[in-house]
């Protein structure tokens, strides 16, 4: 089970809070919940080999508590997946992985995220270079697993095709390949074709049938727990990758089964406020506004309460306007 890359989502803040709430504590003491794995919102590998890239490291900071962590890029040059690498690796990440399945025009532009379907050899070289950069840093032996997020297709999804691009990616043995179940032109605007997910787990399995191959996940319109893993049992894939569905719902991956209230939703949209401008000063507090919608629904008010919170500019205002509410 893992936490999906969004842009503006997934921050530092957001999966502080996910760390936080998404596990729980069974009677023995134990803790059990939380995504297996997290993954950062996507950086440029461009930027990262540039001089904006003071800019850009706020969006690789992490704690422990967010362990296994797993930096992803994007990019179009191997020499910069490569010296990418080496600074992912010093910074302590477990692993990285490569955007090859953003539908955003200005990343198509740059013939990044899903461009890469179309030009396979260089996908293959960008994994190739990524690997080599992640073996060299000194300190720390070995190679970092590199796995790779992708789409069915570019505008259409073609069997021959899909088949002839997953394999390009087999042959540089990622440690896995998630596979959001979507062409590049349907967005997130149709549901997700997870029959093709079995197609990708069968041919996989022709291509490795070893134990040590690399994984299949699954992406697209999960929506719990329970959800994910009935279509990993459906469809045969080695896990699944959940994205939308954590907006607004920290718990998730704890599988709660008790109704959250309003007070205590209320209270986790606050601290994710407040954690939100501590990390990212200097931050356009637009982007915090996102998560409003998805935390202030479903209950009486909700509407009105969306509707003032919109109008705060900082953590304070919003703190105010929450605490009148309630």
């Amino acid at each position: 089970m893992a936490l999906a890359p969004m842009a503006d989502v997934t921050d530092a803040a957001f999966r502080r809070i996910i760390a936080k709430y998404g596990k729980f504590t069974r009677p023995d003491g134990s803790i059990d919940g939380g995504p297996n794995v997290m993954f950062t919102e996507f950086v440029s590998c461009d930027g990262l080999c540039s001089k904006g890239k003071k800019n850009l490291l706020p969006i690789l900071k992490y704690t422990e508590k967010e362990r296994p962590i797993v930096a992803q890029v994007f990019g179009a040059k191997p020499e910069n997946f490569y010296e990418s690498a080496k600074l992912i690796k010093k910074l302590g990440f477990d692993g990285i992985d490569i955007n090859m399945g953003c539908p955003d025009k200005k990343v198509l532009k740059q013939g990044a995220g899903a461009a890469l379907i179309n030009n396979p050899q260089l996908a293959r070289e960008i994994i190739r270079q990524t690997k080599k950069g992640s073996r060299l840093f000194g300190g720390q032996a070995g190679e970092m697993p590199i796995s790779v997020k992708t789409r069915i297709g570019y505008d259409k999804y073609d069997k021959k095709e899909f088949k002839k691009w997953l394999t390009a990616l087999l042959e540089e043995k990622p440690a896995a390949i998630t596979i959001h179940a979507r062409t590049k032109k349907e967005m997130s605007l149709v549901p997700a074709h997870w029959d093709i997910i079995t197609e990708a787990v069968k041919i996989r399995n022709e291509f490795d049938p070893s134990p040590n191959h690399t994984l299949i996940l699954g992406n697209g319109d999960i929506r719990n727990i329970a959800d994910a893993e009935e279509k990993a049992k459906t469809f045969g894939a080695d896990g699944v990758m959940i994205g939308r569905a954590v907006f607004g719902n920290p718990w998730l991956f704890a599988n709660v089964k008790k109704i959250i209230s309003t007070k205590e939703k209320l209270s986790i949209l606050l601290e994710h406020t407040k954690l939100f401008e501590k990390i990212n000063k200097g931050q356009n507090f637009d982007v915090m506004k996102k998560h409003f919608k998805s935390y202030v629904s479903g209950f009486p008010g909700a509407k009105e309460l969306r509707i003032k919170l919109m109008t705060s500019k900082n953590a304070k205002e919003a703190e105010k306007i929450i605490l009148v509410f309630l």
